[in-house]
């Protein structure tokens, strides 16, 4: 969230469950001066309404990928983009990537995703 805010993405905002990485995301902020520029909040990703996100990061395991592709497919505008770390999303062609291994990053841009989806269903 603090290199999003770093890289000129507003808002900055993190979703978490679990209060210690909360509590540690907010003091790694605090620690770099960016305190009151980003926000880390406890709320589910899975009932987080997304439809007014244009830049989404997620850093999540391989098995949550399909149900979120498909939560991302339903609520993010054509102009979003999503970055993935660590694990890219399987069903997705990425427009670039970035980095090798474990600082590798795949880079979905909405609208390329939803044209490849339909080309899928259509052939």
């Amino acid at each position: 969230v603090v290199e999003a805010y770093k890289q000129g993405l507003r808002p900055a905002v993190g979703y978490e469950l679990n209060p210690w990485l909360l509590c540690l995301s907010s003091y790694r902020a605090w620690k770099a001066g960016y305190h009151g520029k980003v926000s880390f909040l406890k709320k589910d990703l899975w009932k987080v309404n997304l439809s007014d996100c244009y830049n989404v990061i997620v850093f999540l395991a391989p098995s949550v990928k399909p149900p979120l592709a498909t939560k991302l497919l339903a609520e993010l505008p054509d102009e979003a983009r999503v970055v993935a770390g660590r694990f890219p999303f399987p069903s997705w062609t990425p427009t670039s990537t970035l980095g090798q291994g474990l600082e590798q990053v795949w880079a979905y841009d909405m609208k390329e995703v939803r044209r490849a989806a339909q080309s899928s269903a259509e052939g």
